[in-house]
This record gives C-alpha cells, sequence and structure tokens, in this order.
C-alpha cells in the first residue's frame, strides 16, 4: 500500500515508498516526483546545527570556490552589473559573497543557524542563491515560494543541489546519507516547479539549476 503523507513541495498526498534503507524510509510524490524522507526522521535543530558545525567551508578555500563557481559562473554571465542579491543558507563561511562580490555585485546572507538575519525577507534582490540548502529544508515548497517572491521580476534564483536520476541510482547515493539531507529533487521535479511558478528553467552540468523570473512574473 502507497504510504499516504503530505508531500512537503507540492501538498499532493499519494507518496509510495521510493526506497527504504536501515536508516530512513524514503517516499516519492506521485505529482511532482520529489523524493523526500517522512518527518520522524527529520533531526532536532540541535543536532541538525551539529553536524554542520563540522563542515569547514571558508570564504578562502580555493577548492571551495571552485565548487561555488559551478554556479557562480553561469549567474554572472546573465546578472546585469551591480545587482544586489541574498545568499540563502550561506552557511559559516560564506564564499558565495565574495565570489559575487568581487564582481561588484552586493550580497546580503541569511543562515538560520550561522546569519539568522530575518530583515532580509522584507527585501527584493535580483538574485537569490541557494547552494547546498533545498535538500535540508523541512518545508521546500512554503520557503521556495516565499524567495521566488522575494525576486524583482527578471531576476535569478540559483540552485546548487544534486539530483535524482532513478531508483537503482538512488539505492546507492552517497547524498542521501547525511542525516540533515530530507528532500531530494529530480528534473522532473524542477520541471514541475518551473512550470507552476512561471520560471524559465535552465540545468547546468549534474547540479546547478537556473531559474529566470520573467517581467510578467509576479
Amino acid at each position: 500500500m502507497p504510504v499516504q503523507t503530505h508531500c512537503p513541495l507540492c501538498g499532493h498526498t499519494s507518496s509510495p515508498t521510493f526506497h527504504e534503507d536501515i536508516q530512513r524510509r524514503y517516499l516519492r510524490c506521485s505529482r511532482c516526483q520529489l523524493v523526500y524522507v517522512p518527518p520522524q526522521y527529520h533531526l532536532s535543530a540541535q543536532a541538525e546545527r551539529a553536524e554542520y558545525d563540522k563542515h569547514e567551508n571558508v570564504a578562502d578555500d580555493a577548492g571551495y570556490r571552485r565548487f561555488l563557481s559551478r554556479l557562480a559562473t553561469p549567474l554572472l554571465e546573465r546578472l546585469p552589473p551591480a545587482a544586489r542579491g541574498l545568499d540563502f543558507g550561506s552557511g559559516p563561511g560564506p564564499a558565495l559573497e565574495a565570489l559575487l562580490g568581487e564582481c561588484g555585485h552586493s550580497v546580503d546572507l541569511y543562515d538560520p543557524f550561522y546569519a539568522p538575519r530575518a530583515e532580509v525577507f522584507e527585501r527584493r534582490y535580483d538574485f537569490i542563491c541557494a547552494t547546498e540548502v533545498v535538500e535540508h529544508l523541512f518545508s521546500p515548497g512554503r520557503e521556495l515560494e516565499r524567495l521566488w517572491a522575494m525576486l524583482v521580476p527578471g531576476g535569478w534564483l540559483g540552485v546548487m543541489t544534486k539530483l535524482v536520476r532513478d531508483r537503482e541510482a538512488f539505492s546507492n547515493w552517497h547524498y542521501k546519507r547525511d542525516p540533515t539531507h530530507v528532500c531530494f529533487f529530480s528534473a522532473a521535479t524542477w520541471e514541475w516547479w518551473a512550470a507552476m511558478s512561471g520560471a524559465e528553467l535552465q540545468i547546468i552540468g549534474a547540479d546547478v539549476i537556473l531559474l529566470h523570473k520573467e517581467n510578467s512574473s509576479q
């Protein structure tokens, strides 16, 4: 029998089991194709913070900057001069702020643990970045809708997250082993979200998603 629960992205109530291992059960929404773990597997805020504190992402680390450049480079090609942006889920070492700032753009930071600046949600931005963030969200539908509303017409939402391919690949996927990863998007999921949001979707490489808010989008 399919497990009946509400998809945290689209709210649909049909989400059969996609995969199960000794750690967790993973469901896949029948409508938007999001793969996610039920709430009983979510970490407490304290345990989640402890996992993030293990990361060693610093702004001047060359390897980390190369990693982030996979998003920064194509985004920079699309931004107007002196654009204003938000790094949503900036973490303890905001290297993306440095990369984009060096090219003349201003970047605000938000992170629920490291930069809890609620005032950013009252602002409007030319671009918003979420690098290795959406897979951590307990309520991705609500959060993505909020970010999309903060973009000015013509703005860009840039996301980095690994994409689900198929059930066989998922069963051996290292990405699902991180206990803070609770939502897993596929290309089909982003296609659904873009269609629902009136966004122009561009998927670059294996893990970069660019969503353009056209001037007519509200």
